[in-house]
C-alpha cells in the first residue's frame, strides 16, 4: 500500500496536538428595523472548532465533521433569529450554539470584527436609514469556550493609524557585519495599531457600554503616549518603548482589565533622493515603503492574574 494507507501503527508515536478547523470571513449585514429607523451591523466572522477525535485525519471518517458550510449557515441564522446587539455577545451565541448542540465539539474560537458605519448626520440630525463609512479604527473581539468552562472574552480595537513627524528616533542597536541601518534620532514614525483586552469578569456586561468608555480610554491614552503633550511632544526611542507606555497607560486607567495585548507595525518613510533633481533635501518629501515593514508585539498582564 501507499504510504496515505500505512497501518496504523505508524502513528504510534505521533500525537496531533490541534486539529481545528472553520470558516473564515463569513461576511453579513444584520439590519434591525424599528418602523422608520433602521440599525445596522455589518460584521465578518471566523469561526473554527476542534472535535473530541482526529479519525477524518487519521482515517479519512469524516462521520463526525460539521462541515464549513453549515458552519457559515449556523452564523447567519444566529443572526437572524438572534439579532446582534453587540459583537461580543453574537460571538457568545455562537459559542453557545455549538456548546449546546453538538456534543463531539470541545473547544469553539470565534473572532468578528464590525466595521465602522455611523449614522449619517445632516445639519445635527440623524437620518433614519442611512450610514457613513467612518475608518477611525475597527472594532474586534474573540471569545474561546470548552465544555463546562466559562467563555474568555477579549475585545479591542485594530487598524487605528498614527503618525508623528518628529521626536521619534531608533539607536545604540546591535550591530553586526549585515547591519547597514543607520542611527538616528529623527524620523516619522508611522504606525497601524492593534490593542485587545481580556474582560477579568464576564457575567452581566454590558459590552457596548463598557467598549466606547474603553475605546475613549484606549484612543486617549494611545495618543497621549504616542504623542506626548500637544504643545511640544514627547521623544519615542523605539517604537517597543511606545507600546509599553501604552499599555502602561490604559491598565493605569482600567484597573478591570487583567491584561492587554499591541501590535504595532511600524510603516517606513526615506527621505526622497532630491539631488538629482537639483534640489536640497531637508526630509521634506519622504516617500513610503509599506512592504516590508516593522511589527512588534507585546503582552502585557498583572502579575496577579498570572499567578491566578
Amino acid at each position: 500500500s501507499g504510504p496515505y494507507h500505512s497501518s496504523s501503527n505508524q502513528y504510534e508515536d505521533l500525537e496531533i496536538l490541534n486539529s481545528e478547523y472553520g470558516k473564515n470571513m463569513i461576511k453579513l449585514l444584520r439590519i434591525r428595523r424599528d418602523s422608520k429607523q433602521h440599525h445596522i451591523k455589518e460584521v465578518e466572522a471566523c469561526v473554527h472548532i476542534r472535535l473530541d477525535s482526529v479519525n477524518e485525519y487519521v482515517h479519512g471518517d469524516n462521520s463526525a465533521v460539521i462541515p464549513t458550510d453549515t458552519i457559515k449557515n449556523i452564523v447567519i441564522a444566529l443572526a437572524k433569529c438572534n439579532g446582534i446587539d453587540t459583537i461580543e455577545q453574537f460571538a457568545l451565541d455562537i459559542c453557545n450554539h455549538f456548546m449546546s448542540s453538538f456534543s463531539h465539539v470541545v473547544y469553539i474560537k470565534t473572532y468578528i470584527q464590525e466595521l465602522p458605519w455611523r449614522r449619517l448626520q445632516q445639519k445635527g440630525i440623524p437620518h433614519v436609514h442611512s450610514f457613513i463609512f467612518v475608518p477611525e479604527g475597527i472594532r474586534f473581539c474573540e471569545v474561546e469556550q470548552s465544555p463546562n468552562g466559562r467563555p474568555v472574552i477579549f475585545s479591542g480595537i485594530k487598524d487605528l493609524k498614527l503618525k508623528k513627524t518628529g521626536l521619534s528616533g531608533f539607536e545604540g542597536f546591535h550591530r553586526d557585519k549585515y547591519t547597514t541601518l543607520p542611527e538616528t534620532t529623527d524620523r516619522v514614525l508611522s504606525a497601524e495599531l492593534f490593542c485587545k483586552w481580556c474582560y477579568d469578569e464576564c457575567q452581566d456586561i454590558d459590552f457596548d457600554c463598557i467598549w466606547y468608555v474603553l475605546k475613549d480610554i484606549v484612543h486617549q491614552s494611545v495618543l497621549e503616549a504616542f504623542a506626548g503633550p500637544p504643545e511640544c511632544g514627547e521623544y519615542s526611542p523605539s517604537y517597543q518603548k511606545t507600546v509599553n507606555d501604552i499599555q502602561m497607560l490604559i491598565l493605569a486607567r482600567v484597573p478591570q482589565l487583567k491584561e492587554v495585548e499591541i501590535i504595532l507595525n511600524n510603516i517606513h518613510y526615506y527621505d526622497s533622493d532630491l539631488k538629482k533633481l537639483g534640489l536640497s533635501s531637508e526630509k521634506e518629501v519622504m516617500i513610503p515603503v509599506e512592504t516590508p515593514y516593522g511589527s512588534c508585539t507585546c503582552i502585557l498582564r498583572r502579575k496577579k492574574c498570572l499567578e491566578e
